[in-house]
């Protein structure tokens, strides 16, 4: 067999796994306690004018994406930072999001930024923030594997989530490398 037929099949075997290699990976520990037998279920990039600004990892149970109730299921949304940004344009940048996707009132809107400045923190290149959906009651925070806090307000989980998650995001390709296969909405 020739060395060209083999690196071939080396690499349609390597691309084959793939999929099974991102699904082995392990879930950070805080994932870990948040959701039982938590699996990878996609990874990518957003880029913003060209510049990477972070990669996003989405964290899911044995139940799936399942966002909707009565079988809403826990999630965990990974966010590693390409550059240093302020937590304050963080929470300003989620709301801009929030908005463009047309959910929740003026009144609400200033709640959760309100919330969202108080809990985000500035961040570094390499941080790693870490959201956690927690169905009908709101959602939990990390920082690099620490806790940050809560936001019990299921409206503003919802929301927030909505921002990678939701079929109008502005960011369609991420959402569909987050989603992967995994998809049971």
């Amino acid at each position: 067999m020739s060395a060209g037929l083999l690196r071939h099949r080396f690499c349609c075997l390597l691309l084959c796994c793939l999929p099974l290699l991102a699904a082995a990976q392990a879930a950070p520990p805080h994932v870990a306690a948040e959701i039982a037998d938590a699996r990878l279920s996609g990874q990518g990039e957003f880029r913003w004018l060209g510049i990477r600004l972070y990669d996003a990892r989405l964290w899911l149970g044995p139940a799936g994406y399942r966002k909707q109730a009565p079988a809403a299921a826990k999630f965990a949304l990974e966010l590693r930072y390409a550059r240093a940004l302020k937590g304050e344009r963080i929470a300003e940048a989620s709301l801009d999001q929030i908005r463009k996707l047309e959910i929740g009132s003026p009144a609400q809107h200033a709640q959760w930024l309100e919330a969202m400045k108080r809990l985000f923190p500035d961040v570094g290149n390499g941080t790693r923030l870490t959201g956690v959906f927690l169905p009908g009651e709101g959602a939990r925070f990390y920082r690099d594997g620490e806790p940050l806090g809560e936001i019990r307000d299921a409206r503003f989980a919802d929301a927030f989530f909505a921002i990678w998650l939701d079929p109008r995001t502005s960011a369609p390709a991420l959402r569909t490398a987050l989603l992967g296969e995994a998809r049971s909405e």
